[in-house]
């Protein structure tokens, strides 16, 4: 992709790898949009860049992604400011925090790594699809493998096991974005939609862990970030692929395409998770 007059919008670009990824965008003369919770804290992840990058070309994005209010609030400011919009990063995330719910009363793994991004891509889909070869990449997690859907367990309703929820949250991400491409194609658009993943990466995501597994070796914010970046940038990507680092259960290494557990590929539950995501937002795209 030809950086040149691009604009792009990554969540959660405030720290860890969604400041690495606007880092990296803003050198190759993207204008990027750093989208977080916290006003001073993506005031700050901007002078950081600018400490490096003067010339970079940056903007303030103040997002709540517990709150679909604040994120069709968002959009409507970004639509209005913004003629066209190149690459989307669904990159914010939570993960196993304690046990609470969004604003909506969606638990807050779900609500926030799966609802609100899936919400964000619906309300911005107009001024994506108005944009030549725009993409959307959404981030998942080798967390995916081997977790499911209970539709019945979205809003804490069962016991809270903050694994099984994370790992639900993330199939969700990837299966949203598998969906959202084979709906692309389906209504003829060159729009792309791509996952990711991060492999073991040392980022705040892992403030809530005690302590991590001996052996485990943490790849560094810029590595992690890498994947998404080529799924993001690269000339030779494809939509519907998922990009993680290539290394040993793909915890580390260079980006490569990853593995996609078989019920991320389950098109039939893909489409149910979309019905239920178009009911919870009151959006639905591509139309």
């Amino acid at each position: 992709m030809n950086t040149d007059h691009i604009t792009a919008l990554i969540t959660g670009a405030n720290t860890g790898l969604g400041f690495e990824m606007a880092k990296a965008l803003a050198d190759q003369n993207v204008h990027v949009v750093l989208a977080g919770r916290n006003r001073e804290k993506v005031e700050g992840a901007i002078e950081r860049i600018k400490r490096t990058s003067p010339d970079a070309s940056l903007e303030v994005g103040v997002l709540d992604l517990t709150s679909l209010a604040s994120v069709d609030a968002f959009a409507q400011n970004f639509v209005a400011q913004h003629k066209e919009l190149h690459i989307l990063i669904n990159n914010a995330g939570v993960m196993v925090p304690p046990p609470s719910l969004t604003k909506e009363q969606f638990e807050i793994q779900f609500g926030v790594n799966f609802v609100a991004h899936f919400a964000l891509t619906g309300h911005l889909f107009p001024l994506l699809n108005a944009t030549q070869g725009a993409r959307v990449v959404t981030m998942s997690s080798i967390a995916h493998r081997g977790a499911s859907i209970d539709f019945d367990n979205l809003g804490l309703e069962k016991p809270y096991d903050p694994w099984r929820e994370y790992g639900q949250s993330k199939l969700a991400d990837l299966m949203f974005a598998l969906e959202f491409d084979r709906r692309l194609r389906a209504h003829g658009s060159d729009m792309l939609s791509l996952g990711a993943h991060p492999g073991v990466s040392r980022t705040e995501l892992t403030r809530n862990l005690n302590d991590i597994p001996p052996g485990i070796e943490m790849m560094a914010p810029a590595q992690g970030a890498a994947p998404a970046l080529v799924a993001a940038t690269s000339f030779d990507v494809e939509g519907g692929q998922y990009w993680g680092p290539d290394g040993p259960e793909e915890r580390s290494g260079e980006p490569g395409l990853a593995v996609i557990d078989p019920a991320a590929r389950d098109e039939q539950q893909a489409a149910k998770l979309w019905d239920w995501a178009q009911e919870a937002t009151g959006l639905r795209f591509p139309v």
